[in-house]
């Protein structure tokens, strides 16, 4: 009889050393916490030693070790990392653990070689979002669950919040390419163990809440820097843990960014249905927050050629954002410069391309100084629309302060400006202005190494 082929699991091995464990002592530990599963274990290191030569352990074991390896290493530890497959659920399917999946996500982001192969991940343009009441609850197993030794309060959720905001000043500040790894790694080793710990209901609504809110600042940092399959993933994530908050304006607030997404990729239909979806949330959202929905709603509406309704949602931002007050929001947050920058693409979608580049000049104009990464998109933008318009000498001033700005920003969206830049201004080389334009260009390059 011929036996069955296994596969070897370097994974575990490879936690055994960081664990700095032999095969025999997680043996032990998984035996200790099988009282706690409801199971009497009598594991030694021969057990061990099969699982990592390839035989998988029972079903509800592989939580067990999970949480020995996660205890010892102080960190969570996934079925992914372990080399494990989840047990599938009652039909037959794998469970949908969001907390894992989204430890599984940030920890490959934070990986250089992985994160390469994240990047590549292609954006889906008929993806199944999934449905605000469908979500099911974060650590909802009652083993997982009665395993958590940690115990967080409102102190947790005010860190979450308030390191989120951090995070995005640093963006605006100096680009996605310095604050996503910064993201990404407080996802991987805060906030993950503190969706699993122990909560009051109340504490575990805001946690979760607070964690979409970080993981679609994460997604649209991924989204800025045109690693759009990857925004995507983490949009999804933070739309399924808005869902377990019982949050439906956060919910709606990732669609926002998901229709935002569609709309520069071109596709109009869908960030129109993503951006109607989202305005669900208007009825119970503050006023700044309609304006942020409205907007969105507004140029995807001027992207299907839907002109009254493009004009009836900017009227309807402008209107809430001037009930809206004067305060800053990390996510969510909207003001006179994105409301004009709608205007514009409104006006450009229209054909009316001198209305949208005066408009876009207005919207610079308002801009808050810190808002570097922003400035640098809307003067490279500027600049493309005024080459388009044939004003050569106007575009080189705007493209020259687009390099201003570019020199401190990582930003791959930077980049490929600076790069069609070049590109776009390469038939008008002989002029004057280019020619100054150049050789800024190359300071800048030689600075930014």
């Amino acid at each position: 009889m011929a036996t069955r082929k296994r596969t070897p699991n370097p994974a575990l091995a490879d936690l055994l050393d960081q664990a700095r464990w032999t095969r025999t002592q997680l043996a032990q530990q998984v035996n200790r916490l099988g009282p706690q599963a409801g199971l009497q274990l009598t594991y030694d290191r021969t057990a061990v030693a099969h699982w990592i030569a390839g035989t998988p352990p029972k079903s509800e074991v592989r939580p067990l070790i999970l949480e020995a390896l996660s205890a010892r290493l102080g960190r969570p530890v996934t079925h992914e990392e372990a080399g494990l497959q989840p047990a599938a659920s009652v039909d037959g399917s794998p469970p949908v653990d969001t907390v894992e999946e989204l430890i599984n996500l940030g920890r490959a982001d934070m990986d250089p070689s992985r994160r390469r192969l994240l990047t590549t991940t292609l954006f889906s343009a008929a993806l199944a979002v999934p449905a605000f009441q469908q979500t099911s609850r974060a650590a909802s197993d009652p083993a997982s669950a009665s395993k958590a030794t940690t115990r967080i309060g409102v102190s947790q959720v005010r860190a979450v919040r308030s390191m989120t905001e951090r995070i995005a000043d640093i963006l605006d500040e100096f680009g996605a390419g310095h604050a996503r790894p910064m993201a990404a790694a407080f996802l991987v080793n805060t906030v993950g163990p503190w969706l699993r710990a122990q909560a009051s209901e109340s504490v575990k609504r805001d946690i979760l809440a607070a964690a979409s809110d970080l993981t679609y600042l994460t997604g649209w940092m991924a989204m800025y820097e045109k690693a759009h399959g990857l925004g995507q993933t983490y949009y999804t994530k933070a739309l399924k843990l808005a869902g377990e908050a019982d949050d439906h304006v956060t919910y709606c607030r990732t669609l926002r960014g998901m229709s935002l997404q569609a709309s520069s990729l071109g596709h109009g239909r869908m960030a129109l249905e993503l951006a109607d979806s989202a305005a669900e949330a208007a009825p119970s959202a503050g006023p700044r927050l309609v304006a942020f929905l409205r907007g969105q709603q507004a140029h995807a509406a001027s992207m299907v050629g839907d002109r009254r309704q493009a004009h009836a949602r900017l009227r309807e931002a402008e209107s809430a954002l001037s009930k809206a007050d004067s305060g800053k929001d990390a996510i969510g947050g909207y003001d006179e410069t994105a409301y004009l920058f709608h205007v514009s693409h409104v006006l450009m979608e229209e054909g009316d391309h001198a209305g949208s580049i005066r408009t876009l000049k207005q919207s610079i104009r308002v801009q808050p100084a810190q808002e570097r990464q922003g400035r640098v998109h809307a003067y490279a933008v500027l600049a493309e629309r005024q080459l388009r318009c044939g004003h050569v000498d106007a575009a080189c001033q705007s493209w020259l302060r687009f390099l201003d700005e570019y020199e401190h920003v990582s930003s791959v969206r930077g980049d490929d400006h600076f790069v069609g830049m070049r590109r776009s201004l390469a038939p008008y080389a002989q002029t004057r202005a280019v020619k100054d334009l150049a050789a800024r260009a190359r300071e800048v390059a030689a600075s930014k190494g």
